[in-house]
Order: C-alpha cells, then structure tokens, then sequence
C-alpha cells in the first residue's frame, strides 16, 4: 500500500489521518482556541458542574458561558444531563482532557521557570534520570547523592 493511500509506508511510519479526521481535530482546536471555552474544559476536567458554577470561575456572563457550553456539546467535548432543576455539565472526550490538561501544564510549567529566574531547577521527571536547570542542557545524576 502506498502512502497515500493511508497506509503505514516503512518502520516507525504512522498511518495518516483522513481527511475528516483531520477536519474534525481542526474543529476541536478551533473550539478550544477561546480562552473561555478553554477555561470551561479545564474546569470540568476537575469535576462537574453548572452554569452557575463555570460563570463564576470562568468570570462571564451567564448566557456567554452558556453559549460557550452550547458550542462545546454540539462539538462532543462536554455533555450534561439533568438533576432537579439544574443542567450538570461534564466532560465529554476524556481524550481532549488529556490535550488540554498537557497543554496546561506544559505552559504552567514555562511560566514557572520563567518567574523564578536562571536558578531555577526544576526535580527530574519519574522515568527521566535527568535534572534540567533553566539554560543548561541534561544534568546527569549521581547515584545516591540525590544530586
């Protein structure tokens, strides 16, 4: 098969996506390109909740939040269902969590060394062995000094 057939082409080579998909994955970005929207996917990441509630974190209107939420769940990223009287919003994709919560965290993390200057030394990462210092390249650690 060849690589334009969607096919795997050689070791280490992934199939490619379909168009659709990638439309689909554009649409999803696209979405999530509001800060506002953003903000409402990483609030329910931690947890449900209802318009009240993402209004107020979120820092919007009522009906702008509830707008936000509107387009979410028409693109499958959060769902809701009822309780009593309120609509209880959730996360619908626990994929684009996984997206949102590395993109989130990866920027917190520059922000972080940022605010801390060039001492800043950042513990190495489970399953890294290394230690990385802000302008420095890998560190090697030295077997039981912690160091």
């Amino acid at each position: 098969m060849a690589a334009g057939e969607g096919g795997a082409v050689g070791a280490g080579q992934h199939e490619e996506p379909s168009g659709e998909v990638l439309g689909r994955a554009a649409e999803a970005f696209g979405l999530l390109a509001a800060p506002a929207r953003l903000h409402i996917v990483w609030l329910l990441a931690h947890g449900e909740r209802d318009v009240s509630a993402l209004a107020e974190q979120v820092g919007g209107a009522l009906p702008a939040v509830s707008q936000h939420l509107s387009k979410l769940k028409l693109a499958g990223l959060v769902r809701s269902r009822r309780e009593g009287r309120r609509q209880v919003y959730y996360v619908g994709d626990p994929g684009i969590v996984a997206v949102v919560r590395l993109m989130i965290g990866q920027l917190a993390e520059q922000e972080r060394e940022q605010e801390q200057g060039p001492e800043y030394r950042r513990g190495s990462r489970p399953g890294h062995g290394q230690v990385y210092e802000r302008g420095a390249g890998p560190v090697r650690r030295l077997r039981g000094t912690g160091a």
